[in-house]
């Protein structure tokens, strides 16, 4: 079977766990600067670039996916959430994107694959694509409401060299994820569409929308019910909802999209909210009740941990909703659905 049929065939049976973030675990590995850098060669310092460290210390990144295969997770997101030249450039690492995405996939593809031989478990390797540090909605500058940083074919073009190297490395989908911009993922989108043609082949999309406040819109002003059906042409595996915020602020976002949506729905909130220092207290367990209810409800296909979680979060996810039956994917009427900032729907 392809991979989209043995993702279908595995979310038919059971609520899938995806991992946690790895930029947490990676600052709990303490690095020192010359270990992000490694013998690259590049002049700034490099501490902080937590896509380099797939380069530079892959048993850092093998680590810490073999502790969320243990927590339960069946999908493994790589590590490149910020692995394209627009974010690699604030490093003066643009020149490493393609080696970094090969080694990101690789690491995971090899843990994912060993992890299933022992046990039969299907896993699957999601290649992690971010919004990038740019907008193509909104004008970086408050006195010239037209003027944008980056065009609209660049960003198409970035997101394909990074999607192309995600691919070749074993990433089984692309995950374009955080969309704070829907133009942005629509270019994503586009990106990988003309992978498909150039490889042959199908390349299943997962696409996580971030909202910006809790009226439910993104930061380019789109409501949930619009991004689907602005984003629905594309025929992705799964849509969802994660960052934003916590599960239970996220709630009602994740029923509206779980009653529109005819494919499977991926939400990974945040544990909880940060406190005054930046941080996050929201306990494992506190987490996996409140998602637990959301299983209950027959809202989610695949569940997993934003900003603040840990292996340990997904640990109690994954305890939380075993043996729980995964959401069924809603009959929508065949009406037309179009999406300005609002919904719009001309009934047949």
């Amino acid at each position: 079977m392809s991979k989209r049929e043995d993702f279908e065939a595995a979310a038919a049976q059971h609520i899938l766990i995806k991992d946690g973030p790895y930029g947490t675990e990676i600052q709990r590995a303490r690095l020192a600067p010359e270990d992000y850098a490694g013998d690259t060669g590049l002049a700034q310092d490099q501490k902080g670039n937590n896509d380099l460290v797939n380069l530079t210390q892959p048993q850092v990144i093998r680590a810490i996916c073999d502790t969320y295969i243990h927590a339960g997770a069946h999908i493994l997101a790589t590590n490149t959430f910020n692995a394209n030249r627009i974010s690699q450039a604030d490093y003066g690492a643009e020149g490493l994107v393609r080696e970094i995405n090969l080694a990101a996939a690789r690491i995971i593809r090899e843990a994912v694959d060993e992890a299933s031989a022992r046990d039969g478990v299907p896993r699957f390797v999601a290649g992690a694509v971010g919004p990038t540090n740019k907008t193509l909605s909104l004008s970086p500058d408050v006195e010239d409401p037209g003027f944008r940083e980056v065009a609209f074919d660049e960003i198409v073009e970035i997101y394909r060299e990074q999607c192309a190297a995600l691919i070749e490395g074993g990433a089984d989908f692309v995950l374009i994820e955080t969309v704070f911009d829907t133009l942005n993922c629509k270019a994503a989108i586009m990106a990988v569409k003309q992978l498909e043609r150039e490889l042959g082949r199908d390349i299943p999309l997962m696409i996580s929308l971030t909202l910006t406040d809790l009226s439910g819109r993104n930061l380019s002003g789109h409501t949930v019910e619009a991004f689907w059906y602005t984003v629905r042409h594309a025929k992705p595996l799964t849509i969802g909802l994660n960052c934003s915020f916590g599960a239970e602020q996220l709630r009602p976002h994740v029923q509206l999209l779980s009653d529109i949506a005819d494919t499977y729905l991926m939400a990974y909130p945040n544990a909880g909210l940060p406190n005054d220092l930046g941080e996050y207290d929201e306990l494992p367990d506190t987490t996996a009740s409140l998602v637990r209810v959301w299983a209950q409800n027959g809202r989610v296909n695949a569940l997993g941990g934003c900003c603040g979680s840990t292996p340990d979060h997904i640990a109690a996810m994954a305890k939380a909703v075993a043996g729980l039956a995964p959401r069924r994917l809603p009959t929508v009427a065949p009406d037309m659905h179009l999406a300005g900032l609002e919904p719009f729907t001309i009934a047949a």
